[in-house]
């Protein structure tokens, strides 16, 4: 330290070691007593042992990401793999059939291989949509306008892109959807809350084919909670924060519920809006996913 600090052992007019030869503790000046050298001793070494455990802190952390970039790496591959030969094979054997010249399909045949082609392709753009969202998020490029946002007109655009084939399954599934939201409204970036919307009604969707799946909203002091339900079979007990993780398709056996990165994205777009999301099951049987957000502030509020 200083204008003219010390930087190696032989250039100190007081060198104190600390723990094997690894650290020193250099002075410039008078020479010290024993006393103040062994005062001086024990601060280094205490100065020591904190740059050894930032040091270990900082490369278990280094080693710990890299085993998430790792697993992550894994289960991508493993879940991308089969998310997308699936609709790839399925387009490719409706492409060859149409193509074949010995065989006269009837206009119904090839309806349906149109639209085997078509679902195939809205998989694939689901997928690489989702993959995308989850590498901004990873990012932390998502930045959301917050204004005001009516749920009645969200829930029906995001209904209409389920319809469109947003997000690759269940285009004619939507009549299955009720919906009762009121004039609720809320503090969210319109265009990300769409996809959160749509990624939870397609989750519901999924798992609950044979059900209504029901959209309704009510305001608890200054929130608004959207809950999106569903009477399917459920999720397991205790995994109510697993759904909202990548790759994760709980009770997933027939290969048509998508590579599991919807609900994962849901909660990071929710929670870069400064909401939260939570899933509960529904009394009965089923799985309720719970949106929190902040309901806008209104002129008596703003005078309070």
């Amino acid at each position: 330290m200083g204008r003219d600090p010390c930087v190696t052992v032989d250039s100190a007019d007081t060198a104190i070691e600390v723990g094997d030869d690894e650290f020193w503790m250099l002075l410039a000046g008078r020479k010290l007593s024993a006393r103040d050298r062994r005062v001086l001793s024990a601060v280094a070494r205490q100065a020591a042992g904190l740059i050894r455990q930032r040091e270990l802190a900082e490369e278990a952390s280094r080693t710990e990401a890299v085993v998430r970039a790792d697993e992550l790496r894994r289960s991508l591959l493993s879940a991308v793999s089969h998310d997308l030969r699936t609709p790839l094979a399925a387009a490719k054997v409706a492409v060859s059939s149409l193509r074949a010249e010995d065989v006269a399909f009837s206009a119904t045949d090839t309806a349906e291989l149109l639209a085997t082609i078509e679902e195939s392709i809205d998989q694939l753009t689901a997928l690489v949509g989702n993959l995308l969202d989850s590498s901004r998020l990873a990012a932390g490029v998502i930045h959301p306008e917050l204004s005001r946002v009516y749920l009645e007109e969200t829930v029906q655009r995001a209904l209409v892109s389920i319809g469109k084939g947003a997000t690759g399954y269940f285009r004619s599934a939507i009549d299955r959807v009720k919906v009762d939201v009121g004039d609720a409204m809320v503090m969210a970036d319109a265009g990300l809350l769409e996809r959160v919307l749509a990624n939870l009604i397609d989750n519901a969707l999924r798992y609950a084919p044979h059900c209504l799946v029901r959209v309704n909203a009510g305001r608890v002091g200054d929130r608004v909670l959207i809950n999106v339900i569903d009477e399917g079979p459920g999720i397991p007990h205790g995994a109510e924060e697993q759904i909202f993780e990548a790759f994760q398709r709980l009770g997933d056996h027939d290969n048509t519920t998508g590579v599991g990165l919807g609900m994962s994205v849901a909660r990071g777009f929710v929670e870069a809006m400064g909401g939260t999301i939570t899933a509960t099951d529904t009394p009965g049987g089923g799985l309720t996913v719970i949106v929190e957000m902040a309901a806008p502030q209104s002129i008596e509020d703003r005078r309070t």
